[in-house]
């Protein structure tokens, strides 16, 4: 997947990777055509599906129930979101940067190994990728609520159990059906989503009602410490500012494209979640609200009236989750593709077909079936939310690793004959980004952290391994 079109103009050019980098990380496979595979059914994304990436990536089955879930909290969940929204743009900007830097497919696991080495490269792609296959199966048992609007799969818990994997199979079978597929379900999906969200979020404002929005702060303690424990909930919703970035081999002209639809997407996303809150808030009394499993469906239910609105939002979750899934089964498989490709996780990840690197997307949905399974077999929600919380953990590894090589990179002069005014606005960036995904581990709490440490620690044995195996294969054999 190599790099084409030209770069935009700016002060100084980018530097080249080192040729170390350049050519064991651009992904080029001899034979492949001059978009990076060998069918016709690989394509390159444009602007408007890059930014679909990244906007269906953020936004999927969370948005239907997070004012509920933050209702506790109060209106000043509502700053929670504010603070969100400012550190995923940073690390939106962050991105951007990066990949004018280095275009290539990896995103975050591309910049850590480039300025830190091949641990800290490895350390990014092993939490990035646990982050993606956990959050596959929890956006899959989120949908099956939503489906049991529509049909009762709920009775029985191994009938949903087989729901949820049905969910999770069907975007994997577009993936290996190719990346002109994947782009197109994605773009649709997005659209499709957005009809229902922007008539809650726009709509809403009309019937908006000051006097549902209950009290500033509902819960006990401090100010501060409502905003990070709402926080702490809303963590998951922002997942996916760097979809654009870890796709950069996919994308055309990756240096303009994806910093441009990483900045949009993420901006898109924080207005559909901040104007959908607020206008939920207003128009389902907090009383309501705090006990409510379809906000949205009630908040249409109050500004219209009737009971169509559990049918209408049930089918907006079914089609924004299996967008999300779509673009998550992807970005599950390119990181480690790009890491297979550098000797640091198993060879077979490496392989592709029609542009997509099938043994990724399918030891992923794999991984993500099992834990679904387990999930449901425990009957207990508990172990999948740790789980979930995990996640928010393991997802900041990347983030502040990237933030990390912005800092370097700046610091480290590699960016010759850069003016002041910009090289001091990016730096203002990546340290509101490195402290931004810091504070993430703190929300994530105490018990999120020491599991998500362990999974980290048993990557450390993985890469112990890949290590023995290079360096094993560099050294002469030994006389008879």
């Amino acid at each position: 997947m190599h790099v084409t079109g030209s770069a935009a103009p700016q002060a100084a050019p980018a530097p080249s990777p080192t040729p170390e980098i350049s050519g064991r990380m651009s992904g080029r496979i001899p034979g492949e055509d001059s978009h990076g595979s060998n069918g016709r059914h690989a394509r390159r994304f444009g602007l408007p599906v890059a930014t679909a990436l990244v906007m269906g990536n953020i936004i999927g089955g969370g948005i239907f129930l997070l004012p509920a879930s933050v209702a506790p909290f109060g209106t000043v969940s509502l700053v929670a979101f504010v603070v969100l929204t400012v550190g995923a743009i940073a690390l939106a900007l962050v991105f951007g940067r990066l990949a004018e830097r280095t275009p290539l497919t990896g995103g975050p696991y591309v910049y850590a190994r480039e300025a830190f080495g091949d641990f800290a490269g490895f350390l990014t792609a092993w939490a990035y990728w646990i982050t993606s296959w956990v959050s596959n199966a929890a956006l899959a048992v989120t949908a099956v609520g939503y489906l049991d609007v529509l049909i009762p799969v709920n009775a029985h818990r191994w009938t949903a159990c087989l729901a949820a994997l049905v969910i999770q199979w069907l975007p994997a079978l577009a993936n290996f059906a190719g990346t002109r597929y994947v782009g197109a379900v994605q773009l649709v999906t997005t659209v499709l989503k957005f009809a229902p969200l922007l008539l809650v979020a726009a709509g809403g404002l009309f019937f908006f009602d000051p006097h549902n929005l209950g009290p500033f702060h509902a819960g006990g303690g401090s100010t501060m410490g409502a905003v990070s424990a709402s926080a702490a909930i809303l963590l998951f919703s922002y997942l996916g500012v760097e979809s654009a970035s870890v796709s950069a081999g996919e994308v055309d002209n990756p240096r303009r494209t994806v910093g441009r639809a990483t900045v949009i997407g993420t901006i898109g996303a924080a207005l559909v979640y901040l104007l959908g809150t607020l206008s939920v808030f207003g128009t389902v009394a907090h009383s309501r609200l705090v006990t409510s499993t379809a906000p949205f469906s009630d908040a249409v239910n109050a500004m219209f009236g009737g009971s169509w609105g559990g049918w209408a939002v049930a089918l907006a979750a079914l089609v924004s989750i299996t967008g999300c899934l779509n673009g998550w089964t992807l970005l599950s498989a390119q990181t480690p593709y790009a890491a297979a490709r550098d000797g640091l996780f198993p060879a077979a990840f490496a392989r592709r077909r029609r542009g997509v690197p099938t043994v990724g997307v399918l030891v992923t949905v794999v991984l993500a079936s099992l834990l679904t399974v387990y999930n449901y077999a425990a009957g207990s929600g508990k172990v999948f939310e740790s789980l979930v919380l995990i996640t928010t953990f393991t997802a900041t590894v990347p983030y502040l690793l990237a933030a990390a090589a912005q800092i370097f990179h700046l610091i480290s002069g590699r960016r010759e004959k850069v003016d002041r005014a910009r090289l001091v606005r990016d730096s203002v960036i990546a340290a509101v980004a490195a402290g931004f995904s810091i504070w993430l581990v703190a929300g994530s709490g105490y018990a999120a952290v020491y599991q998500g440490v362990l999974f980290l620690f048993a990557g450390i044995i993985v890469f112990a391994v890949m290590a023995a195996r290079r360096t094993a294969a560099g050294r002469p054999q030994p006389e008879a």
